[in-house]
């Protein structure tokens, strides 16, 4: 694995092939999440708190397809 640091503030990240997939778009959404909340605000209570919001929306709206 070789990790860098190029021009405009980026890092590059070069991994083998032989890396299994699944694991490194797993990572990859990680750092996704981390670099689009780097510059938020929002408490993590609050962030719990839209997160239950819109599980029990969607819970409510599809409840129907897992029970009998």
């Amino acid at each position: 694995m070789i990790i860098e640091r190029v021009e405009n503030n980026k890092i590059v990240i070069t991994i083998s092939s032989n890396v299994d997939i699944f694991g490194i778009q797993r990572l990859i959404d990680y750092a996704r999440y981390l670099e689009a909340t780097s510059q938020s605000k929002a408490k993590q209570e609050d962030i719990d708190k839209l997160a239950d919001e819109v599980n029990e929306n969607w819970w409510n709206k599809n409840k129907h397809r897992f029970s009998k």
